[in-house]
């Protein structure tokens, strides 16, 4: 009997979800498929909702980015001329030295004896020399015995010359103001010819040398101002171009620039890398567009555009490039809409909407 009455409710319960469930949830459905609204038209639901970038002309500035290194503006290594014993060394290494300040010290008491020498020969010859004179004039000695001692004279004053230019040598000063470096030999060694004694930096100004495209050789200035900084240091630097190579390198097809900066405050030391950032020409009017619009393909870069509410592909050609920013040399014009996002799920006549 209770078997009966469970099988009663559950038809029961069936019947009336027929009537009062089924219905309103497929009729749900029905008005959920049409929108909800009976004119609504079904296309608008498939349109893809994307941003805009309005193209037009900007003012752009004409800029290269470049990777350089920090040269000194002097260098020089101090080597010795001449052979002989070290006797002074007067360096104290990173200090800073002057013009013309001494070095090191070779030994040279033979070459003072030997221009001792010379000089009593000089004093004996003369005396010959007036004797002679007077003699020649009485007729007493011929005119070629007085030619002989007047030549040896003139021989005496070349050797003392040769052996003033070789003491010259035993003395090494700095050849300019500067840092010297560290030594590469100590009071006592003997020296040879080509002997290094140590290096000599002027680090104020520096030198900046840095290379860029050939394409860009005509567009670089002598004169022309750049702007630099350090690795891991956002502060901008002033430089200015003072020389170009005259000639571009063949291999890599890069043109070679030297720029010079200020360096009172000793900051940048020979051998650092900087990043140089150059003006070519004066600045200009281009399209810009953001880079994130640029899709490549086999055969370039693309964009897409809006027109009549669907997306449309257009082939670019592109120039200069910045940060966040392309110009475009050919391929849209001014008040075209850009699509700049969703550009991955966009496909040809794509239908569009515009957020």
């Amino acid at each position: 009997m209770r078997t009966v009455i469970l099988i009663g409710a559950v038809v029961i319960m069936l019947v009336l979800g027929k009537i009062y469930v089924f219905p309103k949830s497929e009729s749900d459905k029905s008005g959920g498929a049409n929108g909800g609204k009976s004119g609504e038209k079904p296309a608008s639901a498939s349109a893809i909702p994307v941003n805009v970038y309005v193209v037009g002309m900007e003012t752009v500035d004409n800029q290269i980015f470049a990777s350089g290194t920090v040269l000194p503006n002097e260098e020089v290594n101090l080597m010795s001329e001449i052979s002989g014993r070290l006797i002074k060394l007067n360096i104290q290494e990173g200090a800073y030295i002057a013009k013309g300040q001494l070095i090191a010290k070779i030994n040279d008491r033979e070459l003072k004896a030997q221009l001792q020498k010379v000089n009593y020969n000089q004093e004996l010859a003369r005396k010959i020399e007036l004797r002679q004179q007077k003699l020649l004039k009485v007729e007493a000695i011929n005119l070629e015995e007085y030619d002989v001692t007047a030549n040896n004279i003139r021989v005496l004053d070349a050797e003392k010359e040769v052996i003033e230019s070789q003491l010259e040598k035993t003395e090494i000063r700095a050849p300019f103001s500067g840092r010297i470096g560290l030594k590469n030999i100590s009071e006592g060694a003997y020296l040879a010819p080509g002997t290094s004694i140590a290096t000599i930096v002027q680090s104020n100004p520096i030198k900046i040398d840095f290379t860029v495209p050939e394409k860009y050789a005509s567009d670089i200035r002598v004169g022309g101002p750049l702007t630099f900084n350090l690795d891991g240091d956002v502060f901008n630097y002033s430089a200015k171009v003072i020389a170009l190579d005259p000639k571009v390198d063949e291999s890599l097809r890069t043109l070679r620039i030297r720029a010079t900066a200020a360096n009172s405050a000793g900051k940048f030391v020979p051998g650092m890398f900087v990043k140089v950032k150059a003006n070519l020409a004066a600045n200009h009017k281009a399209v810009m567009i953001p880079t994130e619009a640029i899709v490549p393909v086999l055969k370039g870069k693309k964009v897409f555009v809006v027109r009549n509410g669907k997306a449309e592909e257009a082939m670019v050609t592109t120039g200069l490039r910045t940060d966040k920013r392309i110009q475009v040399l050919d391929g849209l014009q001014p008040g075209d809409s850009l699509i700049t996002s969703g550009i991955m799920a966009l496909k040809p006549n794509s239908t569009v909407k515009v957020k």
